[in-house]
């Protein structure tokens, strides 16, 4: 038998779409299970407030299409020193807590792990647009997030093309790539600038002159925030080919909105596995997907793990932009 008889979950840092579901699935599997489930509001700051409350079935009722997270999140300086750790464990102790499942993105982790070493049985989520989370293929909101970017690009190509323009796509990622990459390929974009690979926009122009002068009508360059800042490339792109190229930061547009269904499948795997690894006796984890698979890495080696680059994809990309 289990010795794990209540669980409590939050979210934090940066909203993903997806999150909803991954709590939604947390609750109701560790429901299923016979145990008790608490949901913390605004994630590392109400566990160090105490704000914990009781999860129902209704309480995650209507909530697997919604972006964001009910649970709310918030920033918490306070949590990343050994006081604020060591409170918050004493927290879920004297709540008689068992285990604590974490959706998050780095940051989050960072903070599962430190509960993980004060002894707290501790699971983590990928919850993150970014994709920056080693030893899971995907995190949950990541297909969501490109989906925006490509329905978006989509429409500003539109508007491109009939006035014969370069359009600069500024998308998040401050240190990984992959949604430009993703979403660069999958509209089709001429260039992708990524922080992962070194660029030259004096290239970058001289291709885009040629594009032009052999009949195209448009040009999409996307850029992750963490390569470069859209206003910038845009500057040096004009004055180098003349081509007049105008910017658009897409912002937080694409941490919201409804999650895909491969994000809610995504983040319905995860949940109930989740909730099971911590019944089975396991603890210190971060659950993934790994070709198609359920896995789980020791978190300690997940937050000192950079995520690989697709080199592959980025490959990919190049040779279908020409």
């Amino acid at each position: 038998m289990t010795s794990v008889k209540s669980i409590a979950v939050l979210t934090s840092g940066g909203d993903s779409q997806g999150m909803n579901a991954a709590l939604r699935a947390v609750v109701r599997s560790g429901l299923f299970h016979g145990l008790e489930v608490y949901g913390v509001q605004r994630g590392y700051q109400g566990l160090l407030n105490d704000d914990l409350r009781p999860m129902d079935l209704r309480s995650v009722g209507d909530i697997i299409q919604r972006g964001g997270t009910i649970l709310q999140t918030a920033r918490c300086k306070e949590f990343m020193t050994p006081e604020g750790q060591q409170r918050g464990a004493d927290v879920l102790r004297a709540r008689g807590i068992d285990g604590l499942v974490v959706i998050g993105g780095d940051g989050s982790y960072q903070g599962a792990n430190k509960l993980s070493k004060l002894g707290i049985k501790t699971m983590g989520l990928p919850g993150t647009i970014d994709n920056d989370i080693p030893f899971t293929d995907v995190t949950i909101g990541f297909d969501t997030a490109v989906s925006i970017v490509v329905d978006a690009i989509n429409k500003i190509r539109d508007t491109m093309s009939s006035h014969e323009r370069s359009s600069i796509v500024e998308v998040m990622g401050r240190h990984c790539g992959d949604i430009a990459l993703y979403a660069g390929l999958a509209s089709g974009a001429e260039t992708i600038l990524v922080p992962e690979v070194q660029f030259d926009l004096n290239e970058v122009a001289e291709r885009m002159k040629t594009n032009f002068a052999n009949g195209k009508r448009h040009s999409i360059i996307v850029v992750a925030e963490g390569a470069a800042k859209g206003d910038d490339v845009s500057k040096q792109i004009t004055e180098i080919s003349g081509i007049e190229a105008r910017v658009t930061v897409l912002g937080h547009i694409q941490r919201g909105g409804t999650p895909t269904a491969a994000d809610r499948i995504l983040a319905g795997r995860l949940g109930d596995f989740a909730v099971r690894q911590l019944i089975a006796g396991n603890s210190g984890k971060a659950c993934g997907v790994i070709k198609g698979e359920l896995t789980t890495t020791d978190i300690d080696v997940v937050t000192n793990t950079k995520k690989a680059f697709d080199t592959d994809m980025y490959d990919l990309a190049l040779r279908l932009s020409q």
